[in-house]
């Protein structure tokens, strides 16, 4: 009916921009989460009394609730609102990172960390739904989904940089603490400015099956990759875990397929567009998860470099994020197919990857590291744009927040499975070339030292390698399942069942 068609067009909402900017403030602030306290940890380690075998659960019980809570929180948006949930996990998020912030002792920290993944699991699908549902003019959202797309791809190593800054500089409390204003900010901002459209909330029951399942499923995905970098692959946990994801998984998917009102409905996941999106970003995230731990390691061990510095040295790779999201990628969105942004974006990061496998104890950081920073950012920055647009690109308004914890989903998991895999990779090539250079290493002294560092950089490029062939498998995804034409020049795509009253909910949310 053109009533009903043209009636979210006229209504868009004026403050849009002014959301977008509080809406990327808490995407930074989620984003940085992720790798901030990874430098503020051993300080935290040694203040808090948190034994070795115990501080991976200072990241790993952030990536459990965060990973594990994601469809839920997608859901949730939904039904509640995203704009409600939006600041409801803001002010969580405060009060959680105030309360690692303050922690007096390791249970206290642990518990602050898995509210923080909580509370993050509600927000993050709820801010990146409400783009979706605002933005629905094609140059619009090219260059909204291209500054929300830079953060999400260089938010990552500003945090490193910023938590080099609060580590040396002031305290590693303040990695925690410096969350506080940014939700702050967000949330008030939010709150008087979000107006979301009419009629877009999923006010159908929630599917518990669907929520247990889904979250103790993705929870053993996670830790059992995460187990993996320190236990092995053969050890009988990590395998448990393994073996209950898959089944937890499979009859989660049963599950959605039988129930009225589901949980993820399997439209979203299973449209070739969308399912290619989530596949090919999951892929790069394990390829680019894997690389900042093993620059962080080579710059400060090998290299000798500070955390300050370390943090710096990023910045060639986050310019490039920016430069490709928001010029390269929101310029030619609009202009161009998808899949022709992210195959050949994916294949300029790989280029970069693949420099860094000549990565020598004396490798030149102007020389080989910055360019091949900016080849990775650029590459990066550019597949991420339209990939952030297209996982919730023509979805019913109903199923934007559990659209978009999916494209969270894909890359927490993937986050986990690179650093658990990539590392597994890069210490097994450390320990052939130590087993293969053992006279010189027993050595000791100079030459010793020089041995050590040497097979720590053998791992790393052999590490490498591998991610140089995920980044070049998510190119072919990208170019094979994504047959969307650009916006506004071919059919949307659809998450709906095709009856008559979705389409005429879809299109106007949709329609360039």
């Amino acid at each position: 009916m053109p009533k009903t068609a043209a009636t979210p067009v006229s209504a868009a909402d004026p403050s849009r921009w002014k959301a977008l900017v509080f809406i990327a403030l808490a995407q930074l602030m989620v984003v940085l989460d992720a790798t901030i306290v990874n430098i503020a940890l051993p300080s935290a380690q040694t203040d808090l009394g948190i034994s070795d075998g115990n501080r991976q659960w200072v990241i790993t019980a952030y990536a459990l609730a965060f990973g594990g809570l994601l469809l839920f929180g997608g859901r949730i948006a939904d039904k509640w609102g995203r704009k409600n949930a939006f600041v409801v996990g803001l002010v969580g998020f405060a009060l959680a990172s105030a309360l690692g912030g303050a922690a007096n002792g390791e249970a206290m920290m642990l518990g602050a960390r898995a509210l923080q993944g909580a509370f993050g699991a509600l927000l993050a699908p709820a801010a990146l739904s409400l783009l979706a549902v605002m933005f629905t003019d094609a140059k619009e959202r090219a260059k909204a989904f291209g500054i929300y797309g830079a953060i999400a791809g260089g938010g990552g190593a500003v945090g490193l940089i910023l938590g080099g800054f609060l580590t040396e500089y002031l305290d590693w409390r303040w990695t925690f603490f410096v969350n506080i204003p940014f939700a702050v900010v967000a949330a008030v901002g939010a709150w008087m400015v979000i107006r979301e459209p009419a009629g877009s909330r999923n006010r159908a029951p929630l599917d518990i099956p669907g929520v247990v399942l889904s979250t103790t499923g993705l929870v053993a995905l996670v830790y059992g990759f995460t187990r993996a970098e320190s236990a092995g692959w053969s050890d009988t946990v990590t395998v448990a875990m393994f073996i209950a994801s898959a089944a937890l998984l499979a009859a989660f998917v049963l599950v959605e397929s039988k129930v009225k009102s589901p949980l993820l409905p399997l439209r979203v996941l299973l449209e070739r567009n969308r399912g290619g999106v989530y596949l090919s970003l999951g892929l790069a995230v394990i390829a680019m998860f894997g690389l900042f731990l093993f620059l962080t390691y080579y710059l400060q061990v090998v290299k000798g470099f500070s955390p300050v510095k370390t943090g710096f040295a990023f910045l060639p790779m986050i310019a490039g994020m920016i430069l490709g999201s928001t010029q390269i990628g929101a310029r030619l969105m609009t202009r161009v197919a998808p899949r022709l942004l992210m195959g050949p974006g994916f294949l300029v990061a790989a280029l970069g990857m693949l420099l860094l496998t000549q990565l020598e104890v004396g490798s030149s950081y102007p020389a080989l590291i910055l360019p091949a920073q900016l080849l990775l950012g650029l590459g990066m920055g550019t597949a991420f744009m339209p990939a952030m647009s297209l996982s919730t690109h023509g979805v019913n308004p109903a199923d934007a927040g559990v659209a978009s914890a999916m494209v969270n989903t894909s890359q927490q998991v993937g986050g986990a499975i690179g650093t658990a895999l990539l590392n597994t990779i890069a210490a097994s090539a450390t320990t052939a070339y130590l087993t293969d250079h053992a006279a010189e290493a027993a050595a000791g002294g100079a030459a010793g030292r020089l041995v050590q560092a040497q097979a720590m950089v053998e791992g790393y490029a052999s590490a490498i390698w591998w991610a140089v062939g995920i980044l070049a498998a998510s190119a072919a995804i990208a170019l094979t399942l994504i047959n969307t034409g650009r916006p506004g020049a071919g059919d949307p795509v659809a998450s709906g069942s095709g009856s008559a009253d979705d389409a005429e909910i879809k299109v106007p949310v949709i329609a360039h």
